[in-house]
């Protein structure tokens, strides 16, 4: 019995290992199918991986910024241009000083100019290199010659890159190239985040295992493993989120990112990438828009210091922003310098330099290189009535504006040297200001400053501070008037008295002059150049509301205007730019001309795009706005705007209007010369009082700027069906008792005096009188 059950125990034994062996070869039937399905399905999927990444980076890696330009400087014979702005100029379009000899260097002695220029492509064609001479002698150029290359009467210098439009699904960037960028930064970058860069094939295997081990012993995440490789996969493709799938999507895509490509371009696209901050909406993107954002510096003019912080806050922008944690940033900065110190980058005492300094933030963040950021800003804004957001943040096009850079420092230096001195205290420190300019003749807007700091890329009051215009909209007003000769001439008497108007709803408005005085009987012209607000409301009434809005709508105000009595005194809000839109069809005698601020652009490889032409449209008669530029001239010689010439010289013709709100809470200028014209607004952004008036306030901001510009005066051309009649200045009679106060005045056809008297003889015996009295 023993032996059968042994037998037997052996049989089930046998039985079951025989059962066992026989479920084996299914076991391994089924790994392998598994095995070669998964192996098929990670094939499939590295391919897949693989095309996203060729695609990426053999495309369109990063969206091409849009590059814009300064108009270029056109140096000839009798140019007006000052050796200052010359040489200002020379060294914006990045030309460097030296013998002259060398593409885009330059010698300056005094006045005397050697420029060798490196030559452009401009929309109409190349300009050549070219070696010019030339003499600066009272603000004009004089001996110009072209001493290399194809002689010519005017030679155009490349113009200078005043800025870009990066911005890209809200990444901000400025790309940088890898020879661009300080040697120091990426060896600071390889020594924080990734030793091995250059010896491992996209993953280091070592680095995350230590990284691992010691987050274990810390009980938290204290060291990361991942290469720059993984970094900038993680950036470019990936999302943020912790997962294994994405762990092991970044680990492949990292590896095939280092057999396509070579380390120094994944190193360039890390540098342009790398997520570095915030501002607002957009994302600071990459070490030269960081450099900018933190510094207001290039990046290849920072410090140790300063390289250390950016390097630093690659491992948290938000935990390490100097701005809102210093105290952290600090401490992560000096880590860097002495993980530079231990990796023989720096010296010793360089080092403790360097941790010793402070973080060297700027107070305001730069979003960017662009060098007039409000003056970009209404680029943009032209550019978007034509070309989509996508295409100018990604096509690389090349946008060539109107904006001289010499008028552009003018008008910055006259806003930021004349602001402080128009008040003191609180108000001192509130004050803000905007100035547009114009070419009077062509609506090319020229420069344009956004405030009291020209380079902060915040608010810009030019286009974006709406507020009352105060009395700048008399001369509409009075135009409104002379457009009927029948009835209104420039001595036409006007009733400076007050009254009250009561409106259907029982409310009454009684509108005063600013000094609170009534005169009586005055001529219309004077009560334009001195700008009186009763003799203006009375003759608004009298012409019609509407009238005066229509007049106001012909001459490109586009927005809403109220028709109530009170816009006659300038209760109606405008932006800066929307003003000298307005008064540009006064300065070219009612042709109204759209501003523009681009001539052209063209793609990447310079074919022309678009090509802004200048556009005329007749809007009023040309006598009647005569008139008008004569009482504005008025205004200028011995009315409200005659403190100019204080600053200005004498013999620079000008026409001009102040405007000023209750409280001085606005305080306008506008004006203009025979070549420029400008819109002056000086207030508060709380819209508090100043007490400032437009002649206190806006004008000195203005009249700073007309005098550092060499210009040609305001001449008017006298239209057809114009003029000019003796008149007495006081009593608007027509007799030879009163030319010792006789004016020229001009009259549309069919309106002057039914009275001739000339006041010739009366006017030479005074000048001969003049004479014998000076040589008694």
């Amino acid at each position: 019995m023993k032996n059968n059950r042994t037998s037997s125990g052996s049989k089930k034994k046998s039985s079951r290992k025989s059962s066992r062996n026989g479920r084996r070869p299914w076991f391994w039937r089924l790994f392998l199918r598994v095995a070669v399905i998964g192996l098929v399905l990670l094939a499939g999927w590295m391919v897949y991986l693989d095309a996203v990444i060729t695609d990426r980076f053999e495309g369109r890696r990063f969206e091409v910024p849009s590059r814009v330009f300064a108009r270029p400087l056109e140096l000839y014979d009798g140019a007006g241009i000052s050796s200052g702005a010359l040489e200002r100029e020379l060294e914006l379009a990045g030309f460097r000083k030296g013998d002259g000899n060398k593409p885009g260097s330059y010698r300056r002695n005094g006045g005397h100019f050697l420029i060798s220029t490196r030559g452009f492509r401009f929309p109409d064609g190349d300009e050549p290199r070219r070696r010019l001479s030339l003499n600066i002698y009272g603000d004009r150029i004089q001996d110009f010659s072209v001493r290399a290359g194809d002689p010519a009467a005017i030679v155009r210098l490349e113009p200078a890159q005043i800025g870009g439009i990066y911005p890209a699904h809200k990444e901000d960037r400025i790309l940088v190239q890898l020879d661009q960028v300080p040697a120091l930064l990426p060896a600071t970058l390889m020594a924080v985040e990734d030793r091995n860069f250059y010896d491992h094939v996209g993953i280091a295997p070592l680095s995350i295992a230590r990284a691992m081990l010691a987050n274990i012993r810390a009980g938290e995440v204290v060291q990361g493993g991942s290469t720059l490789t993984q970094q900038l996969v993680k950036n470019f493709f990936l999302t943020r989120k912790q997962t294994l799938v994405r762990k092991g999507n970044e680990a492949l895509m990292s590896i095939l990112l280092e057999l396509h490509y070579d380390k120094g371009d994944i190193l360039e696209t890390y540098l342009n990438e790398v997520y570095l901050g915030q501002a607002g909406t957009r994302s600071i993107n990459g070490f030269g828009l960081a450099s900018q954002f933190y510094f207001g510096e290039s990046l290849r003019d920072l410090g140790v210091h300063q390289i250390a912080l950016l390097v630093g806050m690659v491992k948290g922008p938000s935990y390490y922003n100097p701005r809102r944690h210093p105290e952290r940033a600090t401490a992560r900065r000096n880590l860097v310098i002495s993980e530079m110190e231990e990796a023989g980058l720096i010296e010793p005492v360089r080092a403790a330099q360097a941790r010793g300094r402070p973080l060297g933030v700027s107070e305001r963040p730069s979003y960017s290189e662009n060098r007039y950021p409000a003056y970009i800003d209404l680029v943009r804004r032209h550019l978007a009535r034509d070309y989509r957001e996508e295409d100018l943040r990604s096509e690389g096009l090349r946008i060539f504006t109107t904006l001289n850079p010499a008028i552009q420092y003018a008008a910055e230096f006259a806003v930021s040297n004349t602001l402080p001195r128009l008040a003191s205290g609180e108000t001192r420190k509130a004050l803000e200001a905007a100035l547009v300019v114009t070419a009077k003749d062509s609506g090319e807007v020229l420069a344009l400053v956004g405030g009291r700091d020209p380079q902060f890329a915040g608010f810009n009051r030019a286009l974006d501070a709406s507020r009352p215009i105060g009395s700048l909209v008399k001369p509409f007003v009075y135009l409104s008037a002379l457009s009927r000769p029948d009835r209104y001439t420039l001595i036409t008497p006007l009733q400076d008295k007050s009254f009250v108007l009561e409106f259907d709803d029982g409310q009454r408005w009684q509108p005063k002059n600013y000094d609170e005085k009534e005169r009586g009987e005055i001529p219309l012209h004077t009560a334009l150049s001195h700008s009186y607000n009763l003799p203006t409301v009375r003759l608004g009434l009298d012409v019609g509301v509407d009238v005066v809005r229509e007049t106001l709508q012909a001459f490109g105000v586009t927005s809403p205007i109220s028709p109530y009595p009170s816009m006659l005194l300038g209760a109606v809000s405008m932006n800066p730019v929307t003003v000298a839109q307005m008064y540009q069809g006064l300065a070219t005698s009612g042709f109204n001309t759209p501003l523009r601020t681009i001539r052209e652009v063209t793609d990447a490889g310079g074919e022309p795009l678009s090509r802004y032409s200048l556009e005329v449209d007749q809007v009023a008669d040309p006598a009647a706005v005569h008139l008008v530029q004569y009482a504005m001239q008025e205004t200028m010689r011995e009315g409200t705007g005659k403190s100019a010439y204080y600053t200005v010289p004498d013999e620079l013709a000008l026409a001009g209007k102040t405007g000023t709100t209750d409280d001085g809470r606005d305080s306008w200028f506008a004006g203009f010369s025979g070549d420029l014209l400008a819109v002056a607004w000086v207030g508060r952004d709380d819209n508090g009082p100043t007490s400032l008036t437009g002649a206190s306030g806006a004008l000195p901001v203005w009249s700073r700027f007309m005098a550092q510009i060499p210009q040609h005066g305001f001449s008017p051309v006298m239209p057809d069906g114009v003029n000019y009649h003796w008149v007495d200045s006081e009593r608007q009679a027509l007799t030879d008792e009163y030319c010792d106060n006789a004016r020229l005045v001009p009259f549309i056809a069919g309106s002057e005096p039914t009275r001739e008297v000339s006041c010739s003889g009366a006017l030479q015996r005074r000048i001969q009188g003049w004479f014998e009295g000076l040589f008694r």
